[in-house]
């Protein structure tokens, strides 16, 4: 359980940070980017819901508190003796993914397939899970980078790249199931 007390510590003054093991790491290493912009598409996903209701809310419910189990998983690095370790360090699972791809085929199965590129807009959930996208799209190049440099969870990369597909299609749904998306029209304006 975690216990907030105390919100300032001053022990990241000097630049650096714990991450989930206790090692100290510059704020800007590979692995906090990585880990700070899925809590950044955390932000955004609580912006969307703010136009969300029932069974949308509930999945984006959802979703944050996954985002919240990746944030754990990759702020403490893997290492052989996670299993020792007095805390089992928090993995994004495969079910995790299995869901996200569900929950996609379930909406998309009511969609009109597109005929031209979506612009991000039509009503204000739509418009804000199109943010929720693209800052999700961040998190998952971060993250890429990041297993180019130290050992990731795999499921972590496919839980990102499968979360931006799902905002995608919500978005489509948000838009009176795809009747309000706004189209692109290569060349409209020149």
């Amino acid at each position: 359980m975690v216990v907030l007390s105390k919100i300032y510590t001053r022990t990241g003054d000097d630049g650096e940070t714990a991450l989930g093991n206790g090692a100290r790491v510059a704020k800007h290493s590979a692995r906090v980017n990585a880990y700070g912009t899925v809590d950044e598409t955390n932000a955004t996903v609580g912006m969307a819901r703010l136009h969300a209701e029932g069974e949308m809310d509930a999945a984006l419910a959802r979703i944050q508190n996954d985002l919240f189990d990746l944030g754990a998983d990759l702020c403490r690095p893997e290492m052989e003796k996670d299993a020792e370790a007095e805390y089992p360090p928090l993995r994004i699972a495969a079910s995790q993914v299995d869901r996200l791809e569900a929950e996609i085929d379930a909406m998309n199965a009511k969609l009109t397939p597109l005929r031209s590129f979506v612009l991000p807009g039509g009503s204000a959930l739509s418009a804000h899970l199109h943010l929720c996208r693209t800052v999700s799209r961040r998190a998952e190049r971060l993250s890429v980078e990041l297993a180019t440099l130290e050992s990731v969870n795999p499921a972590g990369v496919k839980y990102l790249n499968r979360l931006s597909d799902w905002f995608f299609v919500a978005s489509r749904i948000a838009n009176d199931d795809g009747k309000a998306d706004v189209l692109w029209v290569p060349g409209a304006n020149r």
